[in-house]
């Protein structure tokens, strides 16, 4: 299965489906977005990008959960609920600098890296988080 990402852009399979698929495709995803905020809300590195959530992250696990099923290939869920995610536009609240960018990619690799995902599909779902991080960027 893994083998269908060795060279970028030879995959016909989406991340969604390197992850499981139906079949744990959304496991994957819960456990990855919940292991995500738990690292940002306990570990000192991501302080400043905590701060800018609610003290209860329950809403945002959501929303990332519904929003990365979706980007990576999965049921639109957060679409079919919220409409277009219009990331940028719902970011631009928030000082977002390369420095929080930063955090949030520390909080996603080292949530990838907990849950001891494939090195190969961990690198190449972090090469493309990293685009829609930097793309976040205002300041």
């Amino acid at each position: 299965m893994l083998d269908n990402i060795n060279e970028v852009g030879a995959s016909k399979a989406s991340f969604y489906d390197l992850l499981g698929g139906e079949q744990g495709g959304k496991a994957a995803i819960r456990q990855l977005v919940e292991t995500f905020y738990d690292i940002m809300d306990t570990d000192k590195k991501a302080a400043p990008i905590r701060a800018m959530h609610p003290a209860d992250l329950t809403a945002s696990r959501e929303k990332l959960f519904m929003f990365l099923t979706g980007w990576t290939g999965g049921p639109q869920l957060y679409i079919e609920r919220y409409g277009h995610p219009f990331l940028r536009r719902r970011h631009l609240p928030f000082s977002i600098d390369e420095s929080a960018r930063d955090q949030w990619m520390y909080c996603m690799i080292s949530a990838m890296q907990k849950l001891k995902m494939d090195e190969n599909l961990m690198q190449k779902l972090a090469e493309q988080l990293y685009g829609v991080a930097d793309f976040m960027r205002n300041h």
